[in-house]
């Protein structure tokens, strides 16, 4: 089946930019004559048909952003989505947010849903199984007619867009760093599968950390959770048959509930085992002993994502730029670590 041309292929090869390409096959008068009989040529030889629902979104405002999260049990992903709307709300945009929970065909779902006309461009942060897919076409389509993206905490180098993330690697050097100075050296980490970048690099600023300090890398002590799902009975067997003086994890609800259990074995926290947990939500503050936490600054992500897409709804450049902006993380020292 012959791939369907976008408006963003008739750019490239005529060497215009993608506004140029869509005035001209909506005959504008702002493009020469010249111009537009040679992208119109040149989209009837390729058969090019328009996504009326994107047109309607890029030339009919509708004030409206649409964002879509993997969950809401991650307290993380609650507070961007509270970033997103103050700041939104703010420049008079309302927010429509759905859950794809963690489904690559949910999240293609929501797109298509939202995509009616009814928003003016997407926040997202993407689902495991869409990661574990590697399958991004509905992100494509969407970017390759103009419609506003930005990507947060979980993306990918195979969607051309804005993106905002934490830096992951040097988070978890930070935080591995602060419990070797304090004497650990059997440091485990309790992680997810390495499909998810930020657990790439937060796997990466790890070893860094250990390299660093002259500590081998033990690849017992790295205990991976598949599809971010707590293992009871792994981290059981873990306790017992590793010895570690501390313990990193990809989420504070892995850090409360490993933190619970060594507990219940008779291990003084942080005496014995020291925790941090990425997330700093009401469950770090809350926790008995408290959880030493790197805080990824959900609200601040959301309110950046928001700015980055409202810049890109409301901008007249007809040229299209695209930028990464990486936030620094904060390790917030509570009780679970000396």
């Amino acid at each position: 089946m012959k791939q369907k041309i976008t408006l963003k292929d008739i750019a490239r090869e005529l060497g215009v930019s993608i506004s140029t390409v869509s005035k001209a096959l909506k005959n504008s008068e702002e493009i020469s004559r010249d111009t537009k009989e040679r992208i119109q040529a040149f989209a009837k030889l390729y058969n090019y048909r328009p996504n009326n629902i994107a047109i309607s979104l890029k030339n009919k405002r509708s004030r409206n952003i649409g964002v879509i999260i993997p969950n809401i049990v991650h307290h993380f992903f609650t507070t961007c989505v509270r970033g997103v709307e103050l700041y939104a709300n703010a420049k008079g945009y309302n927010v429509i947010v759905c859950l794809s929970d963690e489904s690559f065909d949910k999240e293609v779902i929501n797109m298509e849903m939202l995509a009616n006309g009814s928003i003016d461009g997407f926040i997202m942060s993407l689902s495991m199984e869409t990661m574990m897919k590697d399958d991004y076409n509905h992100l494509k389509e969407v970017t390759d007619q103009g419609i506003p993206l930005v990507l947060f905490d979980r993306t990918t180098d195979e969607v051309v867009c804005d993106k905002v993330v934490i830096g992951d690697r040097e988070a978890a050097y930070m935080a591995v760093k602060k419990l070797i100075d304090s004497g650990r050296k059997r440091i485990g980490v309790i992680t997810s599968d390495d499909y998810l970048i930020m657990v790439h690099d937060r796997m990466e600023g790890y070893k860094e950390a250990l390299t660093e300090a002259g500590i081998s890398i033990d690849e017992n002590l790295i205990l991976p959770m598949s599809q971010m799902q707590f293992d009871e009975e792994a981290v059981n067997a873990f306790l017992e048959t590793q010895k570690v003086d501390a313990i990193v994890t990809v989420n504070e609800i892995f850090a409360v509930r490993a933190m619970k259990m060594a507990q219940r074995k008779g291990y003084k926290v942080p005496e014995d085992i020291a925790f941090i947990g990425f997330t700093d939500g009401l469950l770090s503050k809350y926790a008995n002993p408290s959880l030493t936490s790197v805080d990824q600054h959900g609200e601040l992500m959301g309110e950046h994502a928001a700015r980055m897409l409202i810049n890109k709804i409301e901008s007249e450049q007809e040229e299209e730029t695209y930028t990464t902006e990486i936030l620094k993380a904060t390790l917030i020292e509570r009780e679970s670590t000396p």
